[in-house]
């Protein structure tokens, strides 16, 4: 950034040459402050659980504003939520938790969905079994190869498919964080191919 901004005072550019050039800065600006936010939120999530404020958080409201949060910084995404199973309880779609992490994972789970489907869709649903609430993160993509599953959530690391979008191997990591946090996991479903599904698992109040 710091090199392209010098060029461009070192020289005389046209007005279309300068418009570029501000698109490149700004771009990188972008990427900049995705990656900065990244590792502010990866070190939150490595806080203990006691330090961590939590309340009763609504999963359906916190996927909602997940939802609103990824179409707003990526207008070509779509985002389906599907309630799988009705219920006259909340405390069934309530758990207690950091909503301001749980909406960070969420995000990073709608946006790893939509950025590796060719129609760049994420199809989220939400049941409840067992104690727990059920979140199912969909997409109809490349799949991720078996020997890869277990490595996804390692901070920094990138698969195969790195070349297919821009990241840097902070988001599954995070996610994968948050949900210790919280007492909960996830699970990946994947063929090479016809697409992944994260899902998550939380004990609900």
């Amino acid at each position: 950034m710091i090199a392209e901004l010098e060029l461009a005072l070192r020289y005389e550019h046209s007005s279309q040459e300068y418009t570029e050039i501000m698109e490149n800065v700004l771009n990188d600006a972008r990427r900049m402050e995705r990656l900065s936010k990244g590792l502010l939120d990866l070190a939150r999530a490595g806080y203990d659980r006691a330090e961590i404020t939590k309340e009763e958080v609504r999963l359906d409201e916190t996927l909602l504003n997940a939802r609103e949060t990824v179409i707003k910084n990526n207008k070509n995404f779509t985002v389906e939520l599907i309630f799988d199973t009705e219920t006259d309880d909340d405390r069934q779609i309530t758990v207690f938790g950091n909503e301001y992490l749980l909406r960070t994972a969420f995000v990073n789970l709608i946006e790893n969905n939509c950025k590796f489907s060719p129609d760049k869709t994420s199809t989220v649903s939400i049941s409840f079994a067992d104690g727990n609430s059920v979140i199912r993160f969909s997409d109809n993509g490349i799949g991720i190869s078996p020997d890869e599953i277990d490595k996804i959530f390692t901070p920094f690391y990138r698969g195969e498919n790195r070349e297919q979008a821009q990241g840097y191997g902070i988001g599954l990591a995070l996610v994968n964080r948050i949900l210790l946090l919280h007492k909960g996991e996830i699970t990946v479903q994947s063929n090479k191919g016809e697409g992944t599904t994260f899902v998550v698992s939380m004990p609900h109040i």
